[in-house]
């Protein structure tokens, strides 16, 4: 029994003993900020969406310094330049004292930032160290300038808010601009009475109290900034033009159809496509020899689609004959629902 309570009493006091020694430990605290090297301030940014893979920058630092041994997790931090990271934009995370960005990567942060593309605008970049997942022990290094020109691959669009879908801009058909800053919009839809175009408001969204365009009142082709005069089309499938630097619009009624070499009527006479208003697209069941063909509208050539010039599956105005190599009985289906990005299939049966 003594031999029994000398052993309890020895573990108790080892016990004790730790305990007394954890609580004199100290808290991890961050003894030296993180130091961003690389890249120097002032370095400007010209990005492309021809080179996306590219790497863009590394941004190099220096380790933060805790009181204990331990992996420190990094965080690249982003903002507007002057506005003191009030809000923050993550760049990305790493237990390195190094990160990559690629063009891509970069051009998303910088759009994510607020700034405008194809416009030089700077970003303010700092690291932000923590240990663990401790988010109070956090250091952060000092700030670094880049100037940063970005790209867009999306093209501005406006809304077609009208009698054919209920005048919703959220939900309405887009028209798409040739290109960022450009005015010349296009796209094709069915329409039914009376419609508008509509602008997005600064975050993107489509809805009634932003920018819209209306017929100046004399239907002769001019819009007219909130104009209180709907555009009017019967009932049809149109291709719409709309310009707001000209004030100019057109809406040219289409019904599309193949033709050419492979198709029934060979270059002289479109085989008709017929409308389906639950997909929107052109469709049709066509037997076709092995040849050459194009999408055309009206059966005349004032509107036709054929390749780009580099034949990779996207569709032009004017461009190269498409073909087919075998002959047989085909689905066609001919996609214009997403502006300027038209699409098509023609697939053996």
């Amino acid at each position: 029994m003594k031999k029994i309570l000398k052993i309890s009493s020895l573990a108790f006091l080892l016990i004790a003993g730790v305990a007394c020694e954890n609580d004199d430990q100290t808290i991890a605290q961050a003894v030296g900020d993180p130091e961003l090297i690389a890249p120097a301030s002032g370095t400007e940014y010209e990005l492309s969406p021809a080179n996306e893979t590219n790497e863009a920058t590394t941004l190099i630092w220096n380790h933060a310094d805790y009181d204990v041994q331990t992996e420190v997790n990094y965080e690249v931090q982003v903002a507007l330049a002057g506005t003191d990271f009030a809000t923050v934009i993550s760049g990305g995370t790493t237990t390195n004292r190094f990160f990559t960005w690629s063009v891509a990567a970069l051009n998303q942060v910088a759009l994510d930032a607020g700034l405008t593309p194809y416009t030089p605008g700077d970003l303010d970049v700092r690291i932000r160290g923590t240990l663990g997942a401790n988010a109070e022990m956090e250091s952060f290094s000092n700030v670094i300038t880049l100037t940063v020109t970005t790209y867009t691959t999306e093209l501005p669009k406006l809304a077609v808010p009208g009698n054919h879908q209920g005048w919703n801009p959220p939900t309405a058909p887009r028209i798409a601009s040739s290109g960022f800053n450009q005015t010349d919009y296009e796209g094709y839809m069915w329409l039914d009475g009376g419609f508008k175009f509509v602008g997005p408001n600064v975050a993107g969204a489509f809805a009634w109290g932003n920018t819209d365009w209306g017929d100046d009142g004399s239907f002769s082709g001019v819009l007219a900034e909130s104009g209180e005069s709907d555009i009017v089309a019967t009932p049809g499938y149109y291709r719409v033009n709309a310009n707001t630097t000209t004030l100019l619009y057109t809406v040219v009624p289409t019904n599309w159809g193949i033709v050419g070499a492979a198709t029934p009527g060979g270059w002289d006479n479109s085989t008709a496509l017929t409308y389906n208003a639950t997909t929107k697209k052109w469709e049709g069941t066509v037997v076709m020899t092995a040849g050459g063909y194009k999408f055309r509208a009206n059966n005349a050539w004032d509107i036709n689609l054929g390749a780009d010039s580099d034949l990779d599956g996207s569709m032009n105005y004017g461009g190269p004959d498409l073909s087919v190599d075998t002959a047989g009985t085909y689905n066609v289906v001919l996609d214009l629902s997403n502006p300027r990005q038209y699409t098509y299939s023609v697939t053996l049966q």
